[in-house]
């Protein structure tokens, strides 16, 4: 049997100074645990999709922040890519393997490779992972608490015995995920720590556009997008007559949510709006008031009256210009017979 290239293990993430290459960090709904994980797939016969894609491939510095992680490496981000380009050779022997071991000869197929490790802020725990998948299902998995490789499946048998007796292969793969990731995982946190732990809080208002359509919750202006939005009725969960939006982006970086409530034909005092944001500890609870609600409505009844008004205001404007007019009119005929009157009499003289 085929022998994976050594590729898809250890050197598939790399160690010390090489440790940022290819990777995600991240801050899960549960803020005081973050993640840092690196992700290389390679696939076949994927119609407008590469062969193979690493993560970083091409970087971007897009935080500030990520600059001074590597300040001292100028050519560090270069490296990495150099890299990543060298990887796509050996993942594409890689993949030839899983097919020959599925008795494969075409198709699509994809082999992926996720490795990397969490650490709660909190607590200090550690957890790392280093697992392989093929076509959507898991290939060989790494055991930390045993060290050992398990197989899910019948084709990955094999490679879990030859890589169960590389000591020296696992012991490296251990004290990367349990003490390399990790330390790199606060590093980026201590630079970043402005960005990633950023909360802001939003506005929440109450809106209906006309007094028989549904109410809607709405916060916008909050930052991270991890966030939550629901009614409740006498503090419990509303899951009928609701309506919740998705997470929508703001021009300005922040995040707006919605959620629609059908108009209640009981008490309203018994509903609220809850809106709940990661890293926030206390939630934001508007209570369902009418004299809180906001609405573009306008009234017909108002609008034919208003219409009225102004047509009797136009009207009386009309009679008071042809009013004045007339009066000028009439001035200005006096004044000319009395003219004339004179003329008359001091010719007679």
């Amino acid at each position: 049997m085929e022998r994976f290239t050594h590729l898809i293990n250890r050197q598939s993430y790399h160690r010390q100074d090489d440790c940022l290459a290819e990777s995600y960090l991240s801050v899960p709904v549960n803020s005081t645990q973050l993640s840092i994980k690196y992700f290389f797939t390679a696939s076949s016969e994927v119609t407008n999709f590469p062969e193979f894609v690493a993560v970083g491939m091409r970087v971007e510095l897009k935080q500030d922040w990520m600059k001074k992680v590597t300040e001292d490496k100028a050519d560090y981000w270069k490296r990495q890519t150099e890299k990543s380009m060298g990887h796509q050779h050996v993942f594409k022997g890689n993949l030839d393997t899983f097919k020959r071991r599925f008795n494969q000869t075409g198709g699509v197929h994809i082999v992926q490779v996720m490795a990397g490790c969490e650490w709660d802020d909190e607590t200090g725990d550690v957890n790392g992972y280093d697992q392989f998948g093929y076509d959507g299902e898991d290939f060989i998995v790494l055991d930390l608490k045993t060290m050992t490789w398990i197989a899910p499946q019948q084709q990955a048998v094999f490679t879990k015995q030859e890589w169960d007796k590389d000591k020296a292969d696992l012991a490296q793969r251990k004290h990367y995920l349990n003490k390399e990731c990790p330390d790199w995982l606060k590093k980026y946190v201590n630079y970043g720590r402005s960005s990633l732990m950023r909360t802001d809080l939003p506005t929440v208002s109450l809106l209906q556009k006309t007094p028989s359509s549904r109410v809607t919750c709405h916060a916008t202006g909050f930052y991270p997008n991890r966030a939550m939005m629901f009614w409740r009725k006498d503090g419990e969960e509303l899951h009928e007559d609701v309506d919740k939006g998705e997470i929508l982006p703001n021009h300005d970086g922040s995040f707006q949510i919605s959620a629609d409530l059908q108009l209640p034909s009981d008490d309203w005092g018994k509903y609220d709006c809850v809106f709940q944001l990661s890293g926030v500890k206390e939630d934001i609870v508007t209570k369902l008031d009418k004299r809180e609600i906001k609405t573009n409505y306008v009234n017909p009844i108002y609008m034919i009256i208003v219409i009225i008004a102004v047509v009797l205001l136009l009207v009386t404007i009309v009679c008071a210009a042809g009013f004045c007019l007339y009066k000028k009119r009439n001035g200005e005929r006096a004044k000319w017979k009395h003219s004339n009157m004179f003329f008359i009499f001091t010719s007679g003289e």
